[in-house]
């Protein structure tokens, strides 16, 4: 495979033949890919762009892609990708989908699209330290923080998305994808998990040219199969070079790789202090001021990568080969010695994920032959302890991009374990080399039971198996309900029969104590095989002592979790699956007798009812005592109004924003109030969540609301809101006041069950940056996760019969920067040939560029050929930033002088960069420089 853009001196080499061979055996032998056609339709001009000053050459050639959601995602793996860049020759280009539009910024005033362009900057700053050049943006917008996969897929319409990322695969042919973790895990960003998901379905969908075939048919790509997938995985290890030899995941089937960030990069500094000075560049999110690693190699860990899947030979877990720096890209840009050749394919499949106790399943093994062929070829299985398999793995001379898959029958011992996961190994044999490869099966009982899964693990499980391919990804994510301190709730255990046979028993749920369900035991079937059903208990919290939130919790499971079995009697015996529940706090909302007076003081017989503990840890640094940061609420409603009062006790105020910039509460000293009118939110587009500054630069407190159904400065969203606060003197903390109308919630509360918390975000300093956060039902994340918030009653109360209870649809951000008003997204684009934000490329016949620029001192003239019409954003630009900017309709084909004003005389290195949208939806970047 050629390119005009060279690569870095490596002792890897490009691999297309088993990228090719897969495409080629998805659309049948001999068949290839289309040829552009030069014109997609209409176009008048003639002329072609050229291929130096425009995006219209060959696209680069990467060695590795990392796929994620915002600039900064990528920042934990840099030294691993800086490592691999300088020992192993792998060029890394980043995909962004975002540009971060939605978070913070401690260095400035900017939002949206202007944050969007600082935030790109940092980025490419950020991952240049580890030797990344390309950063490809996506340009969808970065909305609020959300731990809903659902949401974000509403948002960014992921099938779309979708078609821009295999694009981009397609155009630089990575053998390596990264990503992030695409599962629902507590806290997990949910725009990290789509980012992940996309990775993981582009991972097949690239490879298939029936999966987005105008790539192929209209803009002449051509299908592409990684080698591998990986994602940033979690191990146990010490620290120190033996971290690589001493990970130990969790789930002992996962492969998992290390990379040690001690190892010296070629400034003689450790790989983790070069990965820091690229975090530091992200200050517009506080990461200036991270504080120096340890400078002691022993000290310092090893950055971990889970392996998802692999189409080549990869490094045997456990083994030295394992165990090496380079080992994630073993089989696919690095050769390892006495391995096959690389471009050798290798992998298993299983006809099932869930297998039986002595139920025989199909495994196959697939070998495909590189540029040379395989002699002397053979495949043998290696099993578990009891387990057994027939077939004949002989195979013998592999051509040269052909592939061989051969067949065995696996029959697992009758005695293994349901619930255990075990490794089907395959071992490859040939007289170049060998190789090794495997997949993970997981053991069920005869009837499987497991608890009803929060909405965003059950869409979770859908898709892995479903979507994704990747069956082995589900189960991942502990089975989790919360339950209120004090309450009941059912808990639903849902059942089916794995086996050939009809069965019947019981089912119950082994609870620790202070939990009790009823009834005890239930009975069900009789369940035919392959059949579905469900029993259904009632649980109470006994005992209100309990602890709640993320501070209470049974020994050895997660923080706040009370672990409990399920036990299940089958025909064969009984089967057992682990779930949690978590306790929530629980407070009834007393009505006062005439409406508080919302003057940021507590008036007696204001708020009757009991005091909440705002001091719970969620996220950040622990308070250091209760006079550094601690804090009491109080809740009560009149009329049709929620009334809130919180006590703040701080030593520190934070930085006083100016009222105008009263948005991004998490920078500074605050209060959060959040409301889910029925507590049944999936997440908080239906929502409520309110936020006061207790003082402004200009003095009196402001209010707002932010990752709710309608955000924005309190006037504007919540008109009937008021806040009030008091500032104690000489400062010890401060108290904030807050009516809510209920109106203003999106849908009428269930008196019975509103969802309530409240948070209260703690700073010590005045750089616009956060370092606690408190608050009543805690857990990491939780401000995203209306599950885990507290639960209230409300006696007495009674909603407006015409009050929908359904919300309305969320009002959510959508402006984004366009990869169009970026030049530093321009000059990339012309610089590697990669078309802009995932969207196809103009053709020939519908381009348009910049020919030449001349400039005066104020003012910069572009001589534009464009083939057809489209719209022309022009940027000139110079060493210190853009001098001037101009977007342009164009009607037609032909030649068009474009005028620019200057803000200031251009200097050195002046150039004019150009990005073209034809009418059709195609770009094209271009520059050009004086003459």
């Amino acid at each position: 495979m050629t390119t005009h853009v060279s690569r870095p001196r490596t002792s890897a080499r490009r691999v297309g033949t088993l990228a090719t061979v897969v495409a080629l055996a998805l659309t049948g032998a001999g068949a290839a890919a289309a040829t552009p056609s030069g014109d997609h339709g209409g176009g008048h001009g003639s002329a072609r762009p050229p291929a130096a000053t425009t995006s219209a050459g060959t696209p680069v050639d990467l060695g590795a892609l990392f796929i994620g959601a915002h600039p900064d995602d990528e920042a934990g793996s840099l030294s691993a990708f800086g490592e691999w860049g300088h020992e192993n020759g792998l060029r890394t280009g980043v995909v962004t989908v975002t540009r971060g539009e939605g978070g913070g910024n401690a260095v400035g005033p900017e939002e949206g699209p202007a944050l969007g362009l600082l935030r790109e900057k940092e980025e490419r700053a950020a991952v240049a330290k580890a030797g990344i050049t390309e950063v490809f943006n996506l340009d969808e917008v970065d909305f609020y923080y959300t731990v809903s996969d659902a949401l974000t897929q509403q948002v960014w319409d992921h099938d779309q998305v979708l078609g821009k990322v295999v694009r981009v695969i397609r155009e630089t042919r990575p053998e390596v994808l990264f990503t992030m973790d695409p599962a629902p895990s507590p806290g997990n960003h949910g725009n990290h998990q789509d980012a992940a998901r996309l990775a993981t379905e582009a991972f097949e969908a690239a490879a298939d040219p029936a999966r987005f075939p105008e790539q192929i048919r209209r803009e002449g790509l051509k299908p592409w199969a990684p080698a591998k997938l990986l994602n940033r995985g979690t191990a146990t290890a010490p620290t120190g070079e033996q971290c690589m030899s001493q990970l130990a995941p969790k789930d002992p089937t996962q492969t998992v790789y290390g990379v040690w960030s001690g190892a010296k990069a070629p400034d003689g500094r450790s790989w983790a202090a070069v990965e820091r000075d690229a975090q530091r560049q992200y200050a517009s999110q506080g990461w200036a001021g991270f504080p120096d690693v340890p400078t002691d190699p022993a000290q310092l860990g090893c950055d971990v990568f889970r392996q998802i899947d692999s189409r080549v030979p990869f490094a045997e877990p456990g083994t030295d080969a394992a165990h090496r720096s380079s080992a994630a890209l073993a089989g696919a840009t690095v050769h390892q010695r006495g391995a096959v050749p690389l471009g050798t394919g290798l992998r298993v499949t299983t006809d099932r994920f869930e297998v039986l106790a002595g139920g025989a399943f199909t495994a196959k093994v697939s070998v495909t032959a590189p540029r040379r062929a395989l002699p002397g070829t053979s495949v043998a299985l290696d099993l578990p302890d009891g387990w057994s398999a027939r077939g004949d793995g002989r195979i013998g001379t592999v051509r040269p991009g052909h592939t061989v898959t051969r067949s065995f029958r696996v029959t697992p011992a009758a005695d293994a374990s349901a619930g255990e996961r075990q490794r089907i190994a395959a071992r490859l044999s040939t007289r170049v080399g060998s190789g090794y490869s495997d997949r993970v099966v997981q053991v069920v009982p005869t009837v499987s039971a497991r608890p009803q899964l929060l909405p965003q693990v059950t869409e979770f499980e859908r898709w892995a198996p479903s979507v994704a391919h990747q069956p082995q990804l589900s189960g991942t994510v502990t089975p989790v309900l919360s339950l209120p301190s004090g309450g009941s709730r059912e808990v639903r255990v849902d059942l089916r029969n794995n086996g050939s046979a009809t069965d019947a028993g019981t089912v119950s749920l082994d609870l620790p104590a202070g939990l009790t369900a009823t009834p005890a035991s239930a009975p069900y079937g009789p369940l035919a095989a392959g059949a579905t059903g469900s029993v259904t208990f009632t649980v109470t919290n006994t005992d209100t002592s309990l602890k709640t939130s993320n501070q209470g919790g049974t020994p050895g499971a997660a923080a706040g979790d009370y672990a409990y079995a399920i036990r299940t009697t089958t025909r064969a015996g009984t089967a057992t699956t682990s779930a949690a529940l978590e306790l929530v706090p629980s407070t009834t909302i007393e009505q006062a007798s005439t409406a508080p007076v919302v003057d940021g003081v507590e008036s007696p017989g204001e708020y009757p009812g009991e005091a909440l503990d705002l001091s719970r840890l969620w996220e950040g640094t622990a308070c250091s005592s209760a006079a550094d940061c601690s804090a009491t609420g109080k809740v009560a409603w009149h009329d049709d109004t929620l009334n809130v009062l919180v006590h703040v006790t701080d030593d520190v105020l934070g930085t006083k924003l100016a009222a105008a910039d009263c948005k991004r509460h998490w920078r500074t000293d605050s209060v959060e109030i959040a409301v889910d009118p029925r507590g049944d939110s999936e997440n908080t587009s239906t929502t409520f969540k309110a936020a006061v500054l207790p003082v402004t630069a200009e003095g009196p407190a402001c209010g707002l609301r932010d990752a709710d159904n309608h955000q924005g400065p309190a006037a504007e969203t919540a008109p009937g809101m008021k806040v009030a606060s008091t500032v104690n003197a000489p400062y010890d903390g401060y108290t904030v006041e807050v009516s809510i109308p209920m109106s203003e919630l999106p849908g009428a509360v269930d008196p019975e069950h509103l969802g309530l918390d409240v948070f209260v975000y703690d700073s010590d300093t005045q750089d616009k940056t956060g370092q606690t956060r408190i608050g009543w039902s805690t857990w990491g994340g939780v401000q995203g996760d209306p599950y885990r918030w507290g639960v209230a009653t409300l006696p007495g109360y009674t909603p407006p019969a015409d009050r929908p209870a359904e919300a309305p649809e969320p009002v959510i951000p959508l402006t984004a920067l366009s990869s169009l008003d970026s030049p530093p997204s321009l000059a990339q684009a012309v610089r590697v040939d990669v078309p802009l934000a995932g969207d196809p490329a103009s053709s020939p016949a519908r381009a348009g560029w910049v020919e030449r620029l001349t400039t005066s001192k104020d003012t910069a003239w572009v001589r534009l050929r464009a083939n057809g019409p489209g719209t022309a954003h022009v940027y000139v630009v110079d060493g210190r930033g853009t001098i001037g900017s101009r977007t342009v309709t164009i009607g037609g084909a032909g030649h068009r002088s474009i005028a620019v004003d200057l803000d200031r005389r251009g200097g050195s290195n002046t150039r004019a960069y150009v990005g073209w949208l034809d009418s059709a939806g195609g770009t094209l970047a271009s520059v050009a420089r004086p003459r």
